[in-house]
């Protein structure tokens, strides 16, 4: 483990590991939620919600319950028997699931203006967590609510959008007057994250996030540097090029 990190210009492809996405993840929504108050209230307010699923998975334990070859004093009959070996296996385990997303609602009124997605890696894969966000942005997008939907997860699939763009990284700006189109702001590893406007109602001065900053409170808030070891390959690995890229960025 180092504490010499790189400086990254904009994504650390460290914190898409799994391990460490949950934290990273509700971090995040944490951080937006206290830095999009400080702006848009009083007539607006971030509030944090959660959705809740249960998912299957499988635990990656292997079963501690093998038979030992030789004399099993327990079970008379199987004394002299000798046991074929067996095969540590996994079997599929339900796991409850809860994701952290906002909604910037209209105070008064409860009115949902906007919503704010950060994916998951469950959201981007085949399973109940997939079909559960699937659903819900395709209620959101057929809505009079705005959609931001911010994707730093380079596995899994990306969320379908018009023109064929492949990228590492992007955010979504779906606003609800100008539906079907959109602004998308795709980027790669080696790329600034881009700024972007939360979009509210159309005659409201829209604040801007920098999610780079975002991150580097999350970071630091979370003291994620003391778990990352910047000598190996991140989860997901990066390309062999982009590896030694990283190594030149240690301050």
């Amino acid at each position: 483990m180092t504490l010499n990190f790189p400086d990254f210009p904009g994504m650390n492809p460290y914190l898409e590991n799994p391990e460490l996405w949950s934290e990273v993840h509700f971090g995040l929504i944490a951080v937006l939620a206290r830095s999009l108050n400080a702006v848009i209230t009083p007539k607006y307010r971030a509030a944090v919600e959660k959705r809740v699923y249960s998912d299957a998975l499988l635990v990656g334990i292997p079963d501690v319950s093998v038979f030992q070859k030789g004399t099993n004093a327990a079970s008379p009959n199987l004394a002299t028997a000798t046991l074929s070996e067996p095969l540590a296996v996994t079997v599929p385990m339900t796991e409850d699931v809860q994701e952290r997303y906002l909604e910037i609602r209209e105070v008064g009124t409860g009115r949902v203006v906007t919503v704010v997605e950060v994916l998951s890696p469950k959201n981007k894969r085949a399973g109940e967590g997939k079909q559960k966000y699937d659903a819900k942005r395709q209620k959101i997008l057929s809505s009079d609510a705005n959609l931001v939907e911010v994707d730093l997860l380079r596995t899994g699939d990306p969320k379908p959008v018009g023109g064929g763009i492949q990228s590492d990284y992007r955010i979504l700006v779906s606003r609800a007057d100008r539906r079907p189109a959109a602004e998308l702001y795709a980027f790669n590893l080696r790329d600034a994250i881009p700024l972007f406007p939360l979009p509210l109602r159309s005659q409201d001065e829209e604040p801007v996030i920098n999610l780079h900053e975002l991150l580097d409170t999350v970071y630091r808030e979370a003291a994620l540097n003391l778990t990352v070891d910047y000598t190996q390959q991140p989860i997901p690995p990066v390309s062999d090029r982009d590896f030694a890229w990283i190594q030149t960025l240690k301050t």
